[in-house]
């Protein structure tokens, strides 16, 4: 887990584009790697982003485009800044502010799961403009066992709310009888829960288990990874 304004030295220089993770692992067992002017082979050191990095010499900086991937807890508000001094996600990555990151879309406070964060403007638009048909998928938890015949009215597109009518790619009973899991493309505000308060259901738990192909993997609630160029390449394709 990263703490704010730290990170990793192999994640900083993966993602500075100088090698992969594990190759960096080997760079700084070689002694080719400073910080603030000292040899570092320690492999798991901790930096902060403003620490002076240098190879062989040279200094080193974070790419331009920086993507990460958060598994977002309940409690955090999903922008940069927040007036009443709330947490915001920001509060749960290091502190890049040079490179302007923000997230991408809206989870809500009590929402948890997948949620991207970057400050990459043009992969922004399209995973959230709907033109790009950009698939979502959650899974939810309700108060009581849904009827197999609300299930297919939200199949059916039987839904309205004041946007229009609600279609969904599927919508399927999961775990138990109070979990739903439910795939769409529309990004409406709090739609999920919108849903199901018109069939007289409450969401008690809302997790994004899947954002434009992007899974939380093996990431813990409340951790985070950079993306590589492959993963970002294919989420829009």
């Amino acid at each position: 887990m990263h703490n704010n304004n730290k990170i990793r030295l192999n994640h900083y220089l993966s993602n500075a584009g100088i090698s992969s993770r594990r190759n960096a692992d080997e760079l700084i067992q070689s002694g080719a790697i400073e910080v603030n002017g000292k040899p570092i082979c320690k492999l798991g050191t901790i930096i902060h982003t403003n620490d002076l990095v240098t190879f062989h010499g040279s200094k080193i900086k974070i790419q331009n485009k920086i993507y990460i991937l958060l598994n977002k807890p309940r409690g955090f508000i999903t922008t940069t800044k927040d007036p009443f001094n709330r947490k915001t996600v920001m509060n749960l990555i290091p502190n890049f502010s040079e490179y302007r990151i923000f997230p991408v879309g809206r989870l809500d406070y009590s929402t948890t799961g997948v949620l991207l964060l970057t400050n990459d403007g043009i992969l922004a638009e399209k995973l959230t403009h709907p033109k790009y048909h950009v698939k979502k998928i959650y899974h939810v938890s309700l108060n009581k066992e849904i009827k197999n015949e609300d299930l297919d009215k939200i199949r059916k597109g039987k839904i309205y709310l004041k946007e229009g009518k609600v279609k969904v790619i599927f919508v399927n009973k999961s775990h138990s009888k109070h979990q739903v899991k439910i795939g769409l493309y529309i990004g409406w505000n709090r739609i999920i829960k919108r849903i199901f308060k018109k069939l007289d259901y409450q969401v008690i738990q809302l997790d994004r288990v899947s954002f434009g192909g992007l899974s939380k993997k093996n990431i813990k609630i409340g951790n985070w990874c950079f993306l590589n160029q492959k993963e970002v390449k294919n989420i829009i394709k």
